[in-house]
Protein backbone atom coordinates (compact mmCIF):
# COMPACT_ATOMS: atom_id res chain seq x y z
CA UNK A 1 0.00 0.00 0.00
CA UNK A 2 1.19 3.29 -1.01
CA UNK A 3 -0.85 6.55 -0.22
CA UNK A 4 -0.06 10.08 -1.72
CA UNK A 5 -1.58 12.98 0.09
CA UNK A 6 -1.76 16.55 -0.44
CA UNK A 7 -2.69 18.97 2.16
CA UNK A 8 -3.03 22.92 0.52
CA UNK A 9 -4.21 26.34 1.77
CA UNK A 10 -2.49 29.53 2.47
CA UNK A 11 -0.06 30.24 4.89
CA UNK A 12 -1.55 30.40 8.20
CA UNK A 13 -4.11 27.68 7.61
CA UNK A 14 -2.39 24.85 9.62
CA UNK A 15 -1.07 22.81 6.53
CA UNK A 16 1.85 22.25 7.28
CA UNK A 17 1.10 21.24 11.05
CA UNK A 18 -1.48 18.54 9.28
CA UNK A 19 0.86 16.99 7.65
CA UNK A 20 3.04 16.55 10.80
CA UNK A 21 0.49 14.96 12.68
CA UNK A 22 -0.64 13.07 9.92
CA UNK A 23 3.19 11.95 9.41
CA UNK A 24 3.83 11.56 13.23
CA UNK A 25 0.73 9.53 13.38
CA UNK A 26 1.32 7.01 10.16
CA UNK A 27 5.30 6.51 11.75
CA UNK A 28 4.58 6.19 15.48
CA UNK A 29 1.57 4.98 15.76
CA UNK A 30 0.36 3.35 12.81
CA UNK A 31 3.21 1.02 12.33
CA UNK A 32 3.58 2.63 8.63
CA UNK A 33 6.64 4.13 6.70
CA UNK A 34 5.97 8.16 6.03
CA UNK A 35 7.55 10.73 4.53
CA UNK A 36 6.59 14.66 4.89
CA UNK A 37 7.71 17.06 2.68
CA UNK A 38 6.52 21.10 2.60
CA UNK A 39 6.44 24.26 0.78
CA UNK A 40 5.23 27.65 1.27
CA UNK A 41 5.83 31.19 0.43
CA UNK A 42 8.29 33.76 2.35
CA UNK A 43 5.36 35.88 3.86
CA UNK A 44 3.86 34.21 6.90
CA UNK A 45 0.53 34.47 6.33
CA UNK A 46 -1.53 34.54 2.91
CA UNK A 47 0.38 32.89 0.32
CA UNK A 48 0.22 29.18 -0.71
CA UNK A 49 1.28 26.84 1.56
CA UNK A 50 1.48 22.66 1.13
CA UNK A 51 2.55 20.13 2.91
CA UNK A 52 2.47 16.44 0.97
CA UNK A 53 2.49 12.86 3.08
CA UNK A 54 3.73 9.71 1.44
CA UNK A 55 2.34 6.74 3.90
CA UNK A 56 3.48 3.10 2.92
CA UNK A 57 3.63 -0.27 4.20
CA UNK A 58 6.84 -0.35 1.62
CA UNK A 59 9.97 1.44 2.32
CA UNK A 60 9.13 4.85 0.32
CA UNK A 61 12.05 5.49 -1.79
CA UNK A 62 11.05 8.90 -3.43
CA UNK A 63 10.16 11.34 -0.88
CA UNK A 64 7.84 13.70 -3.58
CA UNK A 65 4.15 13.49 -4.20
CA UNK A 66 3.71 12.74 -8.12
CA UNK A 67 -0.14 12.22 -7.74
CA UNK A 68 -2.11 12.75 -5.18
CA UNK A 69 -4.96 9.75 -4.23
CA UNK A 70 -6.02 12.66 -1.50
CA UNK A 71 -6.08 16.54 -2.09
CA UNK A 72 -7.39 18.68 0.80
CA UNK A 73 -7.94 22.17 -0.95
CA UNK A 74 -8.75 24.26 1.84
CA UNK A 75 -8.83 27.62 -0.33
CA UNK A 76 -9.58 28.09 -3.68
CA UNK A 77 -6.19 29.12 -4.85
CA UNK A 78 -4.99 25.73 -3.26
CA UNK A 79 -7.28 24.12 -5.32
CA UNK A 80 -6.34 26.19 -8.90
CA UNK A 81 -2.57 25.19 -8.25
CA UNK A 82 -2.61 21.92 -7.58
CA UNK A 83 -5.67 20.14 -8.94
CA UNK A 84 -3.84 18.86 -11.57
CA UNK A 85 -1.63 16.93 -9.34
CA UNK A 86 -4.64 14.70 -8.24
CA UNK A 87 -4.89 11.46 -9.85
CA UNK A 88 -8.10 11.37 -11.74
CA UNK A 89 -10.77 9.52 -10.22
CA UNK A 90 -8.88 10.51 -6.67
CA UNK A 91 -10.62 11.64 -3.84
CA UNK A 92 -10.53 15.69 -3.35
CA UNK A 93 -11.76 17.28 0.31
CA UNK A 94 -13.16 20.73 0.07
CA UNK A 95 -14.71 23.50 2.13
CA UNK A 96 -17.39 24.31 0.52
CA UNK A 97 -17.68 27.43 1.95
CA UNK A 98 -14.39 28.44 0.65
CA UNK A 99 -13.68 25.88 -2.51
CA UNK A 100 -15.99 26.11 -5.86
CA UNK A 101 -16.38 22.55 -6.24
CA UNK A 102 -17.61 23.30 -10.09
CA UNK A 103 -15.44 21.44 -12.83
CA UNK A 104 -14.33 18.34 -10.19
CA UNK A 105 -16.18 16.06 -12.25
CA UNK A 106 -13.15 13.59 -12.69
CA UNK A 107 -13.49 13.08 -8.82
CA UNK A 108 -14.57 11.90 -5.81
CA UNK A 109 -15.52 14.80 -4.18
CA UNK A 110 -15.98 15.82 -0.34
CA UNK A 111 -17.11 18.15 1.21
CA UNK A 112 -16.12 19.35 4.70
CA UNK A 113 -17.37 22.74 6.23
CA UNK A 114 -14.17 22.71 8.05
CA UNK A 115 -14.75 26.30 8.82
CA UNK A 116 -17.97 26.19 10.30
CA UNK A 117 -17.38 23.47 12.33
CA UNK A 118 -14.06 24.73 13.61
CA UNK A 119 -16.20 27.88 14.66
CA UNK A 120 -18.97 25.82 16.18
CA UNK A 121 -16.22 24.45 18.54
CA UNK A 122 -14.76 27.72 19.20
CA UNK A 123 -11.18 27.84 17.99
CA UNK A 124 -11.27 28.88 14.07
CA UNK A 125 -7.52 27.47 13.74
CA UNK A 126 -8.45 23.86 14.47
CA UNK A 127 -10.45 23.97 10.69
CA UNK A 128 -7.02 21.77 9.48
CA UNK A 129 -7.86 19.38 12.11
CA UNK A 130 -11.16 18.79 11.44
CA UNK A 131 -9.87 17.91 7.40
CA UNK A 132 -7.39 15.84 8.74
CA UNK A 133 -10.26 13.77 10.90
CA UNK A 134 -12.60 13.62 7.66
CA UNK A 135 -8.76 12.45 5.43
CA UNK A 136 -8.19 9.61 8.05
CA UNK A 137 -12.36 8.42 7.75
CA UNK A 138 -12.59 8.39 4.37
CA UNK A 139 -9.00 7.37 3.43
CA UNK A 140 -8.81 4.49 6.50
CA UNK A 141 -5.06 4.84 6.20
CA UNK A 142 -4.92 4.30 9.81
CA UNK A 143 -6.65 4.51 12.78
CA UNK A 144 -8.85 7.90 14.33
CA UNK A 145 -6.89 6.38 17.81
CA UNK A 146 -3.36 6.79 15.51
CA UNK A 147 -4.06 10.16 15.05
CA UNK A 148 -5.06 11.07 18.33
CA UNK A 149 -2.06 10.03 19.81
CA UNK A 150 -0.66 11.56 17.14
CA UNK A 151 -2.20 14.95 18.83
CA UNK A 152 -0.88 13.64 22.43
CA UNK A 153 2.33 13.80 21.37
CA UNK A 154 2.53 17.59 20.16
CA UNK A 155 -0.25 19.38 22.50
CA UNK A 156 -1.50 19.13 25.84
CA UNK A 157 -4.54 20.44 27.86
CA UNK A 158 -7.12 22.65 26.29
CA UNK A 159 -5.13 22.64 22.80
CA UNK A 160 -5.19 18.46 22.54
CA UNK A 161 -8.95 19.00 23.97
CA UNK A 162 -10.05 20.66 20.98
CA UNK A 163 -7.98 19.12 18.42
CA UNK A 164 -9.38 16.06 19.17
CA UNK A 165 -12.64 17.38 19.29
CA UNK A 166 -11.92 19.01 15.98
CA UNK A 167 -10.54 15.69 14.30
CA UNK A 168 -13.95 13.25 15.62
CA UNK A 169 -16.25 16.21 14.01
CA UNK A 170 -14.52 15.82 10.69
CA UNK A 171 -14.32 12.06 10.78
CA UNK A 172 -18.59 12.85 11.57
CA UNK A 173 -18.67 14.82 8.35
CA UNK A 174 -17.51 12.10 5.81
Amino acid sequence: MRTEIRIAGTGGMGVVLAGVVLGNAAVTHGGLDAVQTQSYGSEARGTAAKSEVIISTDKIRYPKVRKSDYFIAMSQKALDMYLKDAKKGSVVIIDPDLVDDGGLVDFEVIKIPAMQTADNLGLRLVSNMVMLGALVKKSKVMTMDALEKSLGDMFKGKALEIDIKAIHAGAELV
